[in-house]
């Protein structure tokens, strides 16, 4: 006689699958939202909470097969879906308006290609199947609007508050969209930190799941104010291999920690040389620094990124590379970081507090 499975069957097979983005299983993850076992029939839904285009099909196809194993040969049925929801922000701060996760990309220093890997990650975001915005916080050098491709001005529906610019699918505000490209902004720090406080608020985003934000280099007023007063679900640090890189991608690492913003992760960018004319791969900055960093203060290794001259001419042209070469292996990687990091995000606690109404007390 057939042995039926049994859900306890289903649940402990799925428990020896290990997924690579939340680095643990679905049902430790609390993945798994449904299974029904009948007439030699199982079927599995699993619900991400990340987005995942690019790695559906290998899940489904690595959860069929360890089902399929079962005894009883019964037929499998999975099913992969992601939800995006609100995560918790630091003490006393609530979600924007219209976004769910804010997320900073952060760097000690200047010229490690932060503001050129954030396009991409946000881009990446949207492609995985996010709704995503970007904003430039950089008030001194804004690049977002040439990176995107853009010089459209914001339309203000009201004379108060501005609509984001789309872009490539992604929704984003920049300085760089209200002044000449070459205007050089003479602003004390209290003007750019009140400047960036209400590009962000005066925005009307529209029902995002991440909004990035491309932070300025360094770690002054205007890093002090979006870790304080804006509502930050999470900071991705980016470095080069560099030792000098390095010692200064550990003061942001540390800055944020100071204000209790989680740490998704390190990226080191420009790891690797690859000769565009004999193939020759060299460690111009070093090797490994950003792995080891990573290791050091216990947060996640998101991954490394070459330095590639088509990584620079794209984003110049105002098509990344996530879009201008969508099935390249740099674009893989973007991706990959990308799921990465949304899924470290997925695995921290919820942020319930627009379910709950105002209180307002009101003498009579």
């Amino acid at each position: 006689m057939m042995t039926a499975v049994t859900r306890a069957d289903v649940e402990t097979a799925l428990k020896g699958y290990v997924d690579p983005y939340l680095e643990q299983d679905l049902i430790a993850a609390k993945c798994v939202r449904r299974v029904q076992t009948e007439n030699g029939r199982v079927e599995v839904d699993v619900e991400l909470g990340f987005p995942a285009a690019g790695h559906r099909d290998a899940l489904v196809a690595a959860v069929r097969d360890r089902l399929i194993s079962l005894p009883g040969g019964a037929e499998v049925a999975v099913r992969v879906e992601s939800k995006i929801v609100s995560h918790e922000v630091q003490k006393g701060l609530k979600p924007l308006p219209g976004v769910k996760n804010v997320i900073a990309v952060a760097s000690g220093k200047g010229g490690v290609g932060k503001s050129t890997t954030a396009v991409n990650l946000a881009l990446a975001l949207s492609v995985e199947g996010a709704r995503v915005g970007l904003l430039d916080a950089d008030i001194y050098g804004p690049s977002q609007p040439r990176m995107l491709g853009s010089s459209e001005r914001p339309v203000s529906p009201d004379g108060k508050s501005l609509n984001p610019v789309v872009s490539h699918g992604i929704q984003s505000m920049s300085i760089g969209y209200l002044i000449e490209e070459e205007t050089p902004m003479v602003w004390r720090g209290p003007m750019v930190t009140q400047a960036l406080e209400q590009l962000l608020r005066d925005t009307r985003w529209q029902d995002l799941d991440y909004l990035v934000i491309d932070l300025p280099p360094g770690t002054g007023d205007t890093q002090l104010t979006l870790s304080q007063k804006v509502p930050v679900s999470g900071a991705i640090i980016v470095t080069t291999p560099q030792d000098i890189a390095l010692l200064d991608a550990r003061r942001g690492l540390k800055m944020f920690e100071k204000v209790e913003v989680p740490v998704l992760g390190i990226i080191e960018n420009m790891s690797i040389h690859i000769c565009t004319n004999c193939g020759h791969e060299e460690h111009i900055f070093g090797e490994g620094g950003g792995r080891r960093m990573a290791a050091q203060y216990s947060v996640p290794f998101l991954g490394s990124l070459p330095l590639d001259i088509r990584i620079r001419e794209e984003t110049d042209n105002g098509q990344p590379t996530v879009i201008a070469e969508p099935d390249s292996r740099i674009a893989g990687l973007y991706r990959d970081i990308a799921r990465r990091a949304s899924a470290r995000l997925s695995l921290q606690a919820k942020n319930y507090s627009h379910k709950f109404p105002s209180i307002v007390i009101q003498s009579t």
